[in-house]
């Protein structure tokens, strides 16, 4: 039998984690013990250091819930969900880039016409967003979905604020014509919630805490790969230093400002707004 020592106790741990029925847990596993042993050989943390993380750790996972996810939030904020994101969708350069999640996607948005206004009775400045959803050829993606959702101009999502009622999102579906059109509110930049195990942990760093102004999305359409993204509002603060590196040059587009008048729904407004043209490119599944 062979009893672990300070020299040899990543292997025999690695060792063990090799009785494991799934090879990919396994390698998982056997990884994971590998890097972590590497991480603490390599700093040496203290007893007390080793107790503050483990303490950290549970406080994240207890201020998690349906609608806060603090452990996305680290790995936002660590990069690490930037890189499992560009790992996992490594699609044709002519397809529209891919961004994060983000922990304050909430599910089964309320259904809206094309042309709808998913921030009504929302203050901020009013904002028609009009495109094409298409393929790599160009055609037109009929029928596809648009999941969005944004914060509002204090930064808070529906899931901060605990509305009873659905704030800021909305799922749209585009025509024949793979047009869509939307309305909405010109996004602001926010910080990061600061009130819990990350905001702690980013309190004492330097490091920006803000994220540029932007929309998420979520398209999807049957055949396709689906595409989680923003879009950026050119000459918005903190593009060049996002706190989740989510900024791609591709995403980052011009938010026109148009006088009172007609407006892309064909109605008349009577002060000024904003008005977005984006095409989203999605990429076909292999069959």
């Amino acid at each position: 039998m062979q009893y672990a020592t300070e020299e040899n106790l990543t292997d025999v741990a690695v060792q063990r984690w090799g009785a494991v029925d799934s090879p990919r847990f396994r390698q998982i596993m056997q990884s994971l013990i590998n890097h972590l042993h590497a991480f603490v050989r390599e700093v040496e943390p203290t007893q007390e250091e080793y107790l503050c993380a483990a303490d950290w750790l549970a406080r994240a996972g207890q201020i998690s819930n349906d609608k806060r996810q603090e452990f996305i939030l680290a790995m936002d904020v660590l990069g690490i969900s930037m890189l499992v994101d560009s790992i996992n969708h490594r699609l044709p350069s002519a397809a529209t880039p891919s961004t994060v999640l983000g922990p304050f996607h909430i599910d089964a948005s309320p259904e809206m016409e094309l042309g709808a206004n998913m921030a009504v009775g929302v203050k901020g400045d009013a904002c028609y967003m009009t495109g094409t959803i298409r393929d790599l050829d160009g055609a037109p993606i009929e029928g596809a979905e648009l999941d969005i959702w944004q914060a509002d101009t204090e930064g808070m999502y529906e899931s901060q604020i605990g509305s009873d009622e659905p704030f800021l999102r909305a799922i749209f579906h585009t025509g024949p014509d793979g047009k869509y059109l939307i309305q909405t509110i010109v996004p602001s930049e926010y910080p990061i919630p600061m009130d819990g195990p990350v905001g702690e942990m980013m309190r004492q760093t330097d490091i920006n805490i803000y994220r540029p102004p932007h929309i998420h999305f979520h398209i999807s359409a049957p055949g396709y790969h689906p595409l989680v993204t923003h879009i950026f509002k050119k000459g918005g603060r903190y593009l060049d230093c996002d706190v989740v590196y989510a900024v791609k040059d591709r995403l980052i587009t011009e938010f026109k400002p148009m006088p009172p008048g007609k407006t892309p729904s064909g109605e008349v407004a009577s002060k000024p707004f904003y008005v977005v043209n984006y095409d989203f490119v999605l990429s076909k599944k292999k069959s």
